[in-house]
Protein backbone atom coordinates (compact mmCIF):
# COMPACT_ATOMS: atom_id res chain seq x y z
CA UNK A 1 0.00 0.00 0.00
CA UNK A 2 1.38 3.47 -0.86
CA UNK A 3 1.79 6.18 1.80
CA UNK A 4 -1.27 8.14 0.68
CA UNK A 5 -3.46 5.04 0.87
CA UNK A 6 -2.17 4.19 4.34
CA UNK A 7 -2.77 7.77 5.55
CA UNK A 8 -6.35 7.66 4.23
CA UNK A 9 -6.93 4.37 6.03
CA UNK A 10 -5.56 5.71 9.32
CA UNK A 11 -7.64 8.86 9.12
CA UNK A 12 -10.98 7.39 8.13
CA UNK A 13 -11.14 3.75 9.17
CA UNK A 14 -12.94 3.56 12.48
CA UNK A 15 -14.58 0.38 13.64
CA UNK A 16 -17.47 0.76 16.04
CA UNK A 17 -19.03 -2.59 16.81
CA UNK A 18 -22.34 -2.92 18.60
CA UNK A 19 -24.16 -6.20 18.13
CA UNK A 20 -27.95 -5.86 18.36
CA UNK A 21 -30.07 -8.64 19.84
CA UNK A 22 -33.52 -8.53 21.38
CA UNK A 23 -33.38 -10.43 24.64
CA UNK A 24 -30.00 -11.86 23.62
CA UNK A 25 -27.08 -12.42 26.03
CA UNK A 26 -24.34 -12.74 23.41
CA UNK A 27 -21.41 -10.34 23.57
CA UNK A 28 -21.42 -9.66 19.86
CA UNK A 29 -18.52 -8.97 17.58
CA UNK A 30 -15.39 -7.49 19.11
CA UNK A 31 -16.20 -7.84 22.85
CA UNK A 32 -14.51 -9.78 25.58
CA UNK A 33 -10.93 -9.88 24.23
CA UNK A 34 -7.79 -9.54 26.32
CA UNK A 35 -6.93 -6.20 24.67
CA UNK A 36 -10.31 -4.67 25.44
CA UNK A 37 -10.50 -1.38 27.34
CA UNK A 38 -13.49 -1.13 29.67
CA UNK A 39 -14.60 2.47 29.16
CA UNK A 40 -17.53 2.27 31.55
CA UNK A 41 -16.26 0.80 34.82
CA UNK A 42 -12.71 2.11 34.78
CA UNK A 43 -13.45 5.73 33.93
CA UNK A 44 -15.51 8.71 35.10
CA UNK A 45 -19.04 9.11 33.69
CA UNK A 46 -20.51 10.88 36.69
CA UNK A 47 -20.34 14.30 35.03
CA UNK A 48 -22.36 13.43 31.90
CA UNK A 49 -25.69 15.33 31.97
CA UNK A 50 -28.78 13.14 31.96
CA UNK A 51 -27.10 10.11 33.53
CA UNK A 52 -26.82 8.45 36.92
CA UNK A 53 -23.89 6.11 37.61
CA UNK A 54 -24.25 3.21 40.04
CA UNK A 55 -22.36 -0.08 40.37
CA UNK A 56 -20.73 0.30 37.00
CA UNK A 57 -24.04 0.92 35.21
CA UNK A 58 -25.24 4.17 33.68
CA UNK A 59 -28.93 5.03 33.75
CA UNK A 60 -29.72 7.43 30.91
CA UNK A 61 -32.75 9.70 31.32
CA UNK A 62 -34.45 12.04 28.87
CA UNK A 63 -33.22 15.63 29.12
CA UNK A 64 -34.81 16.96 25.92
CA UNK A 65 -32.45 19.93 25.89
CA UNK A 66 -33.07 22.32 23.01
CA UNK A 67 -31.71 25.71 21.96
CA UNK A 68 -34.42 28.18 20.95
CA UNK A 69 -34.11 31.28 18.79
CA UNK A 70 -34.17 34.80 20.23
CA UNK A 71 -37.86 35.05 19.34
CA UNK A 72 -38.51 31.74 21.18
CA UNK A 73 -39.18 29.84 17.96
CA UNK A 74 -37.48 26.62 16.90
CA UNK A 75 -35.71 24.22 19.17
CA UNK A 76 -32.42 22.77 17.93
CA UNK A 77 -31.55 19.58 19.85
CA UNK A 78 -28.67 19.99 22.28
CA UNK A 79 -27.79 16.52 23.62
CA UNK A 80 -24.91 16.27 26.11
CA UNK A 81 -21.28 15.23 25.60
CA UNK A 82 -19.18 13.52 28.28
CA UNK A 83 -16.62 16.32 28.47
CA UNK A 84 -15.27 15.38 31.89
CA UNK A 85 -15.01 11.66 31.10
CA UNK A 86 -12.90 9.50 28.79
CA UNK A 87 -12.42 9.96 25.08
CA UNK A 88 -10.38 8.01 22.55
CA UNK A 89 -7.36 8.73 20.41
CA UNK A 90 -6.52 6.28 17.64
CA UNK A 91 -4.06 6.11 14.76
CA UNK A 92 -6.09 3.53 12.89
CA UNK A 93 -8.97 1.07 13.15
CA UNK A 94 -10.73 0.26 16.39
CA UNK A 95 -13.88 -1.28 17.78
CA UNK A 96 -16.36 -0.03 20.37
CA UNK A 97 -18.94 -2.41 21.81
CA UNK A 98 -21.89 -1.38 23.97
CA UNK A 99 -24.68 -3.25 25.71
CA UNK A 100 -27.92 -1.42 26.45
CA UNK A 101 -30.77 -2.53 28.69
CA UNK A 102 -34.36 -1.35 28.78
CA UNK A 103 -34.37 -0.03 25.22
CA UNK A 104 -37.74 0.49 23.58
CA UNK A 105 -39.58 0.67 26.92
CA UNK A 106 -42.39 3.23 27.21
CA UNK A 107 -42.11 4.32 23.60
CA UNK A 108 -38.75 6.13 23.71
CA UNK A 109 -35.56 5.92 21.61
CA UNK A 110 -32.12 5.06 23.02
CA UNK A 111 -28.92 6.45 21.51
CA UNK A 112 -25.14 6.38 21.66
CA UNK A 113 -23.48 9.42 20.04
CA UNK A 114 -19.85 9.33 18.93
CA UNK A 115 -18.32 12.70 18.10
CA UNK A 116 -15.28 13.12 15.88
CA UNK A 117 -15.24 16.74 17.06
CA UNK A 118 -17.23 18.24 19.92
CA UNK A 119 -19.94 20.76 18.87
CA UNK A 120 -19.54 24.49 19.47
CA UNK A 121 -22.42 26.15 21.34
CA UNK A 122 -23.06 29.79 20.48
CA UNK A 123 -25.77 31.93 22.09
CA UNK A 124 -28.66 30.59 20.02
CA UNK A 125 -27.03 27.92 17.86
CA UNK A 126 -25.20 24.62 18.15
CA UNK A 127 -22.63 24.12 15.40
CA UNK A 128 -22.68 20.41 14.62
CA UNK A 129 -19.34 18.85 13.83
CA UNK A 130 -18.75 15.35 12.43
CA UNK A 131 -20.42 12.66 14.52
CA UNK A 132 -22.19 9.32 14.34
CA UNK A 133 -25.37 8.48 16.23
CA UNK A 134 -26.52 4.88 16.55
CA UNK A 135 -29.38 3.49 18.57
CA UNK A 136 -32.61 1.60 18.90
CA UNK A 137 -35.89 3.31 18.09
CA UNK A 138 -39.19 2.74 19.86
CA UNK A 139 -40.42 0.56 16.98
CA UNK A 140 -37.52 -1.88 17.31
CA UNK A 141 -35.33 -0.60 14.50
CA UNK A 142 -31.59 0.01 14.57
CA UNK A 143 -30.82 3.46 13.19
CA UNK A 144 -27.62 5.20 12.14
CA UNK A 145 -27.35 8.97 11.63
CA UNK A 146 -24.23 10.77 10.43
CA UNK A 147 -23.38 14.47 10.66
CA UNK A 148 -20.60 15.53 8.30
CA UNK A 149 -19.96 18.96 9.85
CA UNK A 150 -21.70 20.83 7.03
CA UNK A 151 -25.21 21.27 8.44
CA UNK A 152 -27.47 21.13 11.48
CA UNK A 153 -29.27 18.01 10.27
CA UNK A 154 -27.80 14.54 9.64
CA UNK A 155 -26.27 14.21 6.20
CA UNK A 156 -27.15 10.50 6.23
CA UNK A 157 -29.82 8.51 8.06
CA UNK A 158 -30.31 4.77 7.62
CA UNK A 159 -32.93 2.60 9.26
CA UNK A 160 -32.57 -1.17 9.70
CA UNK A 161 -35.41 -3.43 10.84
CA UNK A 162 -33.97 -5.75 13.47
CA UNK A 163 -36.79 -6.29 15.99
CA UNK A 164 -34.64 -4.90 18.81
CA UNK A 165 -35.98 -4.42 22.34
CA UNK A 166 -35.16 -5.19 25.94
CA UNK A 167 -31.45 -5.93 26.37
CA UNK A 168 -29.53 -5.00 23.25
CA UNK A 169 -25.88 -5.15 22.18
CA UNK A 170 -25.33 -2.91 19.14
CA UNK A 171 -22.58 -2.93 16.48
CA UNK A 172 -21.35 -0.62 13.70
CA UNK A 173 -18.04 -1.08 11.90
CA UNK A 174 -16.22 1.44 9.73
CA UNK A 175 -14.03 -0.18 7.10
CA UNK A 176 -12.40 2.22 4.68
CA UNK A 177 -15.11 4.70 3.80
CA UNK A 178 -18.03 2.49 4.86
CA UNK A 179 -19.80 1.86 8.17
CA UNK A 180 -21.11 -1.69 8.45
CA UNK A 181 -24.08 -2.20 10.77
CA UNK A 182 -24.58 -5.57 12.43
CA UNK A 183 -27.00 -7.08 14.94
CA UNK A 184 -25.75 -9.95 17.08
CA UNK A 185 -23.30 -10.83 14.32
CA UNK A 186 -26.02 -10.53 11.68
CA UNK A 187 -25.22 -7.93 9.05
CA UNK A 188 -28.00 -5.37 8.55
CA UNK A 189 -26.45 -3.05 5.97
CA UNK A 190 -23.83 -0.40 5.26
CA UNK A 191 -23.58 3.39 5.44
CA UNK A 192 -20.95 5.57 3.78
CA UNK A 193 -18.45 7.19 6.17
CA UNK A 194 -17.59 10.78 5.12
CA UNK A 195 -14.59 10.82 7.47
CA UNK A 196 -16.37 11.34 10.76
CA UNK A 197 -13.29 10.44 12.83
CA UNK A 198 -10.66 11.84 10.48
CA UNK A 199 -8.92 13.66 13.32
CA UNK A 200 -8.43 10.41 15.24
CA UNK A 201 -10.55 11.34 18.27
CA UNK A 202 -13.87 10.04 19.58
CA UNK A 203 -15.98 11.74 22.27
CA UNK A 204 -19.05 10.07 23.77
CA UNK A 205 -22.62 11.11 24.37
CA UNK A 206 -25.69 9.19 25.56
CA UNK A 207 -29.28 10.19 24.82
CA UNK A 208 -32.76 9.07 25.79
CA UNK A 209 -35.92 10.38 24.17
CA UNK A 210 -39.04 10.50 26.27
CA UNK A 211 -41.48 9.32 23.63
CA UNK A 212 -45.13 9.21 24.63
CA UNK A 213 -44.42 8.69 28.33
CA UNK A 214 -42.46 11.72 29.54
CA UNK A 215 -41.97 10.02 32.90
CA UNK A 216 -40.10 7.04 31.48
CA UNK A 217 -36.99 6.07 33.37
CA UNK A 218 -34.85 5.83 30.26
CA UNK A 219 -32.42 3.03 29.49
CA UNK A 220 -29.22 1.61 30.98
CA UNK A 221 -25.74 1.27 29.55
CA UNK A 222 -24.23 -1.86 31.09
CA UNK A 223 -21.11 -2.26 28.96
CA UNK A 224 -18.87 -0.06 26.83
CA UNK A 225 -15.71 -1.64 25.42
CA UNK A 226 -13.03 -0.27 23.08
CA UNK A 227 -10.47 -2.35 21.16
CA UNK A 228 -7.85 -1.39 18.60
CA UNK A 229 -7.63 -3.37 15.39
CA UNK A 230 -4.57 -5.57 14.95
CA UNK A 231 -1.49 -3.46 14.28
CA UNK A 232 -3.17 -0.17 15.28
CA UNK A 233 -2.99 1.71 18.56
CA UNK A 234 -5.78 3.07 20.75
CA UNK A 235 -5.46 5.33 23.75
CA UNK A 236 -8.11 6.20 26.28
CA UNK A 237 -7.67 9.82 27.35
CA UNK A 238 -8.98 11.07 30.66
CA UNK A 239 -10.27 14.60 31.19
CA UNK A 240 -7.53 17.22 31.60
CA UNK A 241 -6.57 18.85 34.85
CA UNK A 242 -8.60 22.00 35.47
CA UNK A 243 -5.85 23.89 37.29
CA UNK A 244 -3.83 26.04 34.88
CA UNK A 245 -0.38 27.54 35.28
CA UNK A 246 -0.54 31.13 36.45
CA UNK A 247 1.49 34.04 35.10
CA UNK A 248 2.66 37.32 36.60
CA UNK A 249 2.16 38.90 33.18
CA UNK A 250 -1.62 38.59 32.77
CA UNK A 251 -4.78 40.63 33.06
CA UNK A 252 -5.66 39.08 36.40
CA UNK A 253 -2.16 39.67 37.82
CA UNK A 254 -2.26 43.34 36.82
CA UNK A 255 -5.80 43.70 38.24
CA UNK A 256 -4.61 42.33 41.57
CA UNK A 257 -2.29 45.34 41.90
CA UNK A 258 -4.76 48.18 41.28
CA UNK A 259 -5.17 48.95 44.98
CA UNK A 260 -8.74 47.73 45.54
CA UNK A 261 -10.75 44.58 44.81
CA UNK A 262 -11.29 44.54 41.06
CA UNK A 263 -11.87 41.62 38.69
CA UNK A 264 -11.17 41.14 35.01
CA UNK A 265 -13.43 38.48 33.58
CA UNK A 266 -14.79 36.76 30.50
CA UNK A 267 -17.66 34.55 29.42
CA UNK A 268 -16.61 30.91 29.11
CA UNK A 269 -18.10 27.87 27.38
CA UNK A 270 -17.59 24.37 28.75
CA UNK A 271 -17.11 22.55 25.42
CA UNK A 272 -13.87 24.26 24.35
CA UNK A 273 -12.77 24.49 27.97
CA UNK A 274 -12.37 20.69 28.08
CA UNK A 275 -11.38 20.08 24.45
CA UNK A 276 -9.11 23.01 23.51
CA UNK A 277 -5.96 23.14 25.64
CA UNK A 278 -4.92 26.61 24.50
CA UNK A 279 -8.37 28.05 25.24
CA UNK A 280 -8.26 26.39 28.66
CA UNK A 281 -4.80 27.74 29.48
CA UNK A 282 -5.70 31.32 28.59
CA UNK A 283 -9.03 31.16 30.41
CA UNK A 284 -7.45 29.94 33.63
CA UNK A 285 -4.39 32.17 33.59
CA UNK A 286 -5.68 35.53 32.29
CA UNK A 287 -8.95 36.11 34.16
CA UNK A 288 -10.02 36.39 37.79
CA UNK A 289 -13.76 36.03 37.08
CA UNK A 290 -15.83 33.94 34.68
CA UNK A 291 -19.38 34.29 33.44
CA UNK A 292 -21.00 31.07 32.18
CA UNK A 293 -21.87 31.83 28.57
CA UNK A 294 -24.81 29.41 28.37
CA UNK A 295 -24.65 26.67 30.99
CA UNK A 296 -26.67 28.56 33.64
CA UNK A 297 -29.53 29.50 31.33
CA UNK A 298 -32.87 27.70 31.91
CA UNK A 299 -32.95 25.85 28.59
CA UNK A 300 -29.61 24.23 29.49
CA UNK A 301 -30.06 23.28 33.15
CA UNK A 302 -33.88 23.16 33.52
CA UNK A 303 -35.03 21.69 30.18
CA UNK A 304 -38.19 19.97 31.52
CA UNK A 305 -40.60 20.98 34.25
CA UNK A 306 -39.35 18.48 36.82
CA UNK A 307 -35.86 17.99 35.39
CA UNK A 308 -32.77 19.93 36.45
CA UNK A 309 -29.26 18.93 35.48
CA UNK A 310 -26.35 21.01 36.77
CA UNK A 311 -23.43 18.95 35.44
CA UNK A 312 -22.24 21.39 32.73
CA UNK A 313 -22.73 24.37 35.05
CA UNK A 314 -20.94 22.58 37.89
CA UNK A 315 -18.00 21.98 35.57
CA UNK A 316 -17.51 25.73 35.10
CA UNK A 317 -17.73 26.29 38.85
CA UNK A 318 -15.10 23.59 39.42
CA UNK A 319 -12.84 25.24 36.85
CA UNK A 320 -13.25 28.58 38.61
CA UNK A 321 -12.39 27.08 41.99
CA UNK A 322 -9.37 25.26 40.58
CA UNK A 323 -8.01 28.56 39.28
CA UNK A 324 -9.08 30.89 42.11
CA UNK A 325 -11.63 32.66 39.93
CA UNK A 326 -14.93 34.17 40.98
CA UNK A 327 -18.14 33.18 39.20
CA UNK A 328 -20.55 35.83 38.01
CA UNK A 329 -23.57 33.59 37.38
CA UNK A 330 -25.74 34.38 34.35
CA UNK A 331 -28.78 34.33 34.44
CA UNK A 332 -31.80 33.50 36.63
CA UNK A 333 -34.65 35.39 34.92
CA UNK A 334 -34.71 36.34 31.24
CA UNK A 335 -37.27 36.40 28.46
CA UNK A 336 -34.89 34.43 26.19
CA UNK A 337 -33.18 31.04 26.47
CA UNK A 338 -36.33 29.54 28.02
CA UNK A 339 -37.39 25.95 27.41
CA UNK A 340 -40.74 25.82 25.64
CA UNK A 341 -42.52 24.41 28.69
CA UNK A 342 -41.89 27.67 30.57
CA UNK A 343 -44.09 29.54 28.07
CA UNK A 344 -47.13 27.30 27.82
CA UNK A 345 -48.98 28.31 31.01
CA UNK A 346 -51.27 31.35 30.96
CA UNK A 347 -52.15 31.22 34.67
CA UNK A 348 -50.31 34.19 36.27
CA UNK A 349 -49.97 32.47 39.63
CA UNK A 350 -48.51 29.35 38.03
CA UNK A 351 -46.03 31.48 36.07
CA UNK A 352 -45.02 33.18 39.30
CA UNK A 353 -44.52 29.84 41.05
CA UNK A 354 -42.44 28.59 38.12
CA UNK A 355 -40.13 31.59 38.33
CA UNK A 356 -39.75 31.44 42.10
CA UNK A 357 -39.15 27.70 42.24
CA UNK A 358 -36.56 27.96 39.46
CA UNK A 359 -34.70 30.69 41.34
CA UNK A 360 -34.86 28.80 44.63
CA UNK A 361 -33.55 25.59 43.07
CA UNK A 362 -30.80 27.10 40.92
CA UNK A 363 -29.53 29.80 43.28
CA UNK A 364 -29.86 27.33 46.14
CA UNK A 365 -27.78 24.74 44.30
CA UNK A 366 -24.95 27.25 43.84
CA UNK A 367 -25.26 28.89 47.27
CA UNK A 368 -21.79 29.84 48.43
CA UNK A 369 -20.22 28.76 45.13
CA UNK A 370 -20.80 31.91 43.08
CA UNK A 371 -19.95 35.49 43.97
CA UNK A 372 -22.62 37.28 41.94
CA UNK A 373 -25.83 36.71 40.00
CA UNK A 374 -27.43 38.36 37.03
CA UNK A 375 -30.85 38.00 38.63
CA UNK A 376 -32.84 39.76 35.90
CA UNK A 377 -31.42 40.05 32.40
CA UNK A 378 -32.52 42.65 29.84
CA UNK A 379 -35.83 43.86 31.35
CA UNK A 380 -35.96 46.99 29.17
CA UNK A 381 -38.13 47.04 26.05
CA UNK A 382 -36.92 47.04 22.45
CA UNK A 383 -40.06 49.01 21.49
CA UNK A 384 -39.19 52.70 21.44
CA UNK A 385 -42.83 53.68 22.00
CA UNK A 386 -42.84 51.95 25.39
CA UNK A 387 -40.70 54.77 26.79
CA UNK A 388 -43.32 57.41 26.10
CA UNK A 389 -46.71 55.69 26.42
CA UNK A 390 -46.73 54.98 30.14
CA UNK A 391 -45.14 51.50 30.06
CA UNK A 392 -42.05 52.83 31.88
CA UNK A 393 -39.81 51.29 29.25
CA UNK A 394 -40.14 47.73 30.51
CA UNK A 395 -40.25 44.77 28.16
CA UNK A 396 -43.72 43.30 27.84
CA UNK A 397 -43.22 41.54 24.51
CA UNK A 398 -42.23 37.85 24.77
CA UNK A 399 -41.71 38.05 28.53
CA UNK A 400 -43.93 35.56 30.38
CA UNK A 401 -42.77 37.08 33.67
CA UNK A 402 -43.90 40.64 32.89
CA UNK A 403 -47.13 39.40 31.33
CA UNK A 404 -47.97 37.52 34.53
CA UNK A 405 -46.75 39.95 37.19
CA UNK A 406 -45.90 43.31 35.63
CA UNK A 407 -42.92 45.15 37.08
CA UNK A 408 -43.34 43.26 40.34
CA UNK A 409 -41.64 40.23 38.79
CA UNK A 410 -38.31 42.06 39.19
CA UNK A 411 -38.92 42.66 42.90
CA UNK A 412 -39.96 39.04 43.40
CA UNK A 413 -36.92 37.71 41.52
CA UNK A 414 -34.37 39.70 43.54
CA UNK A 415 -36.01 38.81 46.85
CA UNK A 416 -36.08 35.12 45.93
CA UNK A 417 -32.42 35.16 44.87
CA UNK A 418 -31.45 36.85 48.13
CA UNK A 419 -33.35 34.25 50.14
CA UNK A 420 -31.64 31.43 48.27
CA UNK A 421 -28.10 32.88 48.42
CA UNK A 422 -27.87 35.73 50.97
CA UNK A 423 -24.15 36.39 50.50
CA UNK A 424 -24.11 36.74 46.69
CA UNK A 425 -24.18 40.18 45.09
CA UNK A 426 -27.25 40.63 42.92
CA UNK A 427 -27.20 42.46 39.58
CA UNK A 428 -29.60 43.61 36.91
CA UNK A 429 -27.96 43.26 33.48
CA UNK A 430 -28.90 45.33 30.41
CA UNK A 431 -27.65 46.42 27.00
CA UNK A 432 -27.78 49.85 25.36
CA UNK A 433 -27.70 51.77 28.63
CA UNK A 434 -24.19 53.13 28.11
CA UNK A 435 -25.49 55.92 25.89
CA UNK A 436 -27.73 58.85 26.74
CA UNK A 437 -31.41 58.59 25.95
CA UNK A 438 -34.77 57.22 27.04
CA UNK A 439 -33.48 53.69 27.56
CA UNK A 440 -30.92 54.82 30.14
CA UNK A 441 -33.38 57.21 31.79
CA UNK A 442 -35.95 54.42 32.15
CA UNK A 443 -33.36 52.01 33.55
CA UNK A 444 -32.18 54.57 36.08
CA UNK A 445 -35.76 55.27 37.16
CA UNK A 446 -36.39 51.52 37.51
CA UNK A 447 -33.36 51.05 39.76
CA UNK A 448 -34.44 54.05 41.84
CA UNK A 449 -37.92 52.54 42.30
CA UNK A 450 -36.43 49.17 43.26
CA UNK A 451 -34.24 50.81 45.90
CA UNK A 452 -37.18 52.77 47.29
CA UNK A 453 -39.17 49.53 47.61
CA UNK A 454 -36.33 47.86 49.51
CA UNK A 455 -35.48 45.37 46.75
CA UNK A 456 -32.05 43.79 47.46
CA UNK A 457 -30.34 44.91 44.25
CA UNK A 458 -26.58 45.49 44.51
CA UNK A 459 -25.56 46.49 41.01
CA UNK A 460 -26.17 47.04 37.31
CA UNK A 461 -24.26 45.38 34.49
CA UNK A 462 -23.53 47.48 31.40
CA UNK A 463 -23.20 44.98 28.56
CA UNK A 464 -21.27 47.30 26.22
CA UNK A 465 -21.93 45.30 23.06
CA UNK A 466 -20.60 47.63 20.37
CA UNK A 467 -21.90 45.81 17.32
CA UNK A 468 -21.71 48.83 15.00
CA UNK A 469 -19.89 52.19 14.95
CA UNK A 470 -23.09 53.87 16.22
CA UNK A 471 -22.82 51.74 19.39
CA UNK A 472 -19.46 53.23 20.33
CA UNK A 473 -20.00 55.57 23.24
CA UNK A 474 -17.71 58.21 24.70
CA UNK A 475 -16.26 56.79 27.93
CA UNK A 476 -17.28 59.99 29.72
CA UNK A 477 -20.93 59.30 28.96
CA UNK A 478 -20.51 55.83 30.43
CA UNK A 479 -18.76 57.39 33.43
CA UNK A 480 -21.68 59.72 34.14
CA UNK A 481 -24.03 56.74 34.32
CA UNK A 482 -21.73 54.85 36.67
CA UNK A 483 -21.63 57.94 38.88
CA UNK A 484 -25.43 58.28 38.78
CA UNK A 485 -25.69 54.72 40.11
CA UNK A 486 -23.15 55.51 42.82
CA UNK A 487 -25.47 58.27 44.04
CA UNK A 488 -28.13 55.58 44.50
CA UNK A 489 -25.72 53.33 46.38
CA UNK A 490 -25.55 50.91 43.43
CA UNK A 491 -22.48 49.19 42.01
CA UNK A 492 -21.71 48.93 38.29
CA UNK A 493 -19.73 46.60 36.07
CA UNK A 494 -18.91 46.12 32.40
CA UNK A 495 -20.50 42.73 31.86
CA UNK A 496 -20.35 41.55 28.23
CA UNK A 497 -18.11 43.79 26.16
CA UNK A 498 -17.22 43.02 22.55
CA UNK A 499 -16.38 45.35 19.66
CA UNK A 500 -16.87 43.76 16.22
CA UNK A 501 -15.01 45.58 13.45
CA UNK A 502 -15.56 45.32 9.71
CA UNK A 503 -12.93 44.18 7.23
CA UNK A 504 -13.07 47.58 5.54
CA UNK A 505 -12.97 49.59 8.77
CA UNK A 506 -9.83 51.72 8.74
CA UNK A 507 -7.70 51.23 11.86
CA UNK A 508 -10.40 48.88 13.14
CA UNK A 509 -8.27 47.05 15.66
CA UNK A 510 -6.95 50.29 17.07
CA UNK A 511 -10.55 51.46 17.49
CA UNK A 512 -11.40 48.14 19.14
CA UNK A 513 -8.50 48.59 21.55
CA UNK A 514 -9.48 52.19 22.32
CA UNK A 515 -13.07 51.26 23.06
CA UNK A 516 -12.21 48.43 25.44
CA UNK A 517 -9.42 50.28 27.23
CA UNK A 518 -11.57 53.40 27.56
CA UNK A 519 -14.38 51.55 29.35
CA UNK A 520 -11.90 49.70 31.55
CA UNK A 521 -10.28 52.98 32.61
CA UNK A 522 -13.64 54.39 33.67
CA UNK A 523 -14.28 51.29 35.76
CA UNK A 524 -10.88 51.51 37.40
CA UNK A 525 -11.37 55.19 38.23
CA UNK A 526 -14.91 54.90 39.63
CA UNK A 527 -14.96 53.19 43.05
CA UNK A 528 -18.41 51.63 42.59
CA UNK A 529 -17.36 49.85 39.37
CA UNK A 530 -16.30 46.38 40.49
CA UNK A 531 -15.30 44.42 37.36
CA UNK A 532 -14.73 44.44 33.61
CA UNK A 533 -15.73 41.40 31.53
CA UNK A 534 -15.76 40.62 27.83
CA UNK A 535 -18.30 38.30 26.21
CA UNK A 536 -15.76 35.61 25.41
CA UNK A 537 -12.11 36.34 24.81
CA UNK A 538 -11.26 34.72 21.47
CA UNK A 539 -12.86 35.07 18.05
CA UNK A 540 -12.48 31.29 17.65
CA UNK A 541 -15.62 30.80 19.74
CA UNK A 542 -17.05 34.32 19.86
CA UNK A 543 -20.82 34.78 19.79
CA UNK A 544 -20.51 37.42 17.06
CA UNK A 545 -19.44 34.68 14.66
CA UNK A 546 -21.62 34.54 11.54
CA UNK A 547 -23.64 31.60 12.81
CA UNK A 548 -25.96 29.17 11.07
CA UNK A 549 -23.54 28.96 8.15
CA UNK A 550 -21.11 26.12 7.52
CA UNK A 551 -18.32 26.70 8.12
CA UNK A 552 -19.08 29.63 10.46
CA UNK A 553 -17.25 32.84 9.65
CA UNK A 554 -15.56 34.21 12.76
CA UNK A 555 -15.87 37.90 13.56
CA UNK A 556 -13.14 40.27 14.72
CA UNK A 557 -14.55 41.38 18.08
CA UNK A 558 -12.51 40.11 21.06
CA UNK A 559 -9.00 40.57 22.55
CA UNK A 560 -7.64 37.33 21.04
CA UNK A 561 -8.11 36.33 17.40
CA UNK A 562 -9.35 32.98 16.04
CA UNK A 563 -5.81 31.58 16.24
CA UNK A 564 -5.66 32.61 19.92
CA UNK A 565 -3.11 35.32 19.24
CA UNK A 566 -3.43 38.53 21.32
CA UNK A 567 -4.57 41.67 19.52
CA UNK A 568 -3.82 45.33 20.33
CA UNK A 569 -6.90 45.32 22.58
CA UNK A 570 -5.18 42.90 24.94
CA UNK A 571 -2.10 45.08 25.20
CA UNK A 572 -4.19 48.18 25.79
CA UNK A 573 -6.12 46.46 28.58
CA UNK A 574 -2.81 45.56 30.23
CA UNK A 575 -1.68 49.18 29.92
CA UNK A 576 -4.91 50.50 31.45
CA UNK A 577 -4.45 48.21 34.44
CA UNK A 578 -0.83 49.30 34.85
CA UNK A 579 -1.86 52.96 34.84
CA UNK A 580 -4.55 52.50 37.50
Amino acid sequence: MDLGGRLWQRLTAVVLVMAVAAGCTGQGEGAGGENDEDLLRNHDWTQLPGTTARNGILRVSALDRHIVEQDSSGGQPNPPVNLAGPHLESDGDFTVTARMSGVGDNGGDSWLRLYGRVPVIYDEWRQERPSLRVGVTADGHAKVQIWDGEGDEPATSEDFDCGCSGTVTLAVSSIGDTFRVTADGRRLGTVRDPGVFAEGTVWFGLEAEAGEDERREGWRLTQLIARAASGDSLRVIKAPQLRQEQSDDSLRARAADVGRPFDVGTALAENPLLTDSRYRALAGSQFSMLTPENAFKPQFLHPRREVYDFRDADLLVRFARANDMKVHAHTLVWHEALPHWMRVNDDPEQVRRTMLSHIAMVAGHFKGKVAEWDVVNEPMSDDDTSYTNGDLGLRSEQSPWFEAMGEEYIDEAFKAAHRADPTARLFLNEYGIEEEGERWDALYDLVKRLKERGVPIDGVGFQNHEYAPADRIDPETFRSHVQDLADLGIQARVSEMDVPIGEDEENGRQTQADEMAGKLRVCLEEPNCTSFSTWGFTDRYGSTTDTKTYPPRTADSLPWDAALRPKPAYERLLEALDEA
